[in-house]
């Protein structure tokens, strides 16, 4: 556990991120949305890339 970085996950009830996370909801639901992965990511400010263990 020394040396390595630890992950900091996202509060995702707070307001701010609810809001994000339901305008790519509404994207995806209208059809405009092609990645929902990659704009999830995007909102959340991950890069979507795993380490592998």
């Amino acid at each position: 556990m020394f040396g390595k970085k630890t992950q900091q996950l996202s509060d995702l009830t707070a307001p701010a991120n609810v809001a994000k996370g339901q305008q790519v909801y509404d994207r995806i639901t209208s059809g405009k949305c092609k990645n929902a992965t990659a704009e999830l990511n995007a909102a959340y400010g991950r890069n979507g890339k795993r380490k592998s263990a």
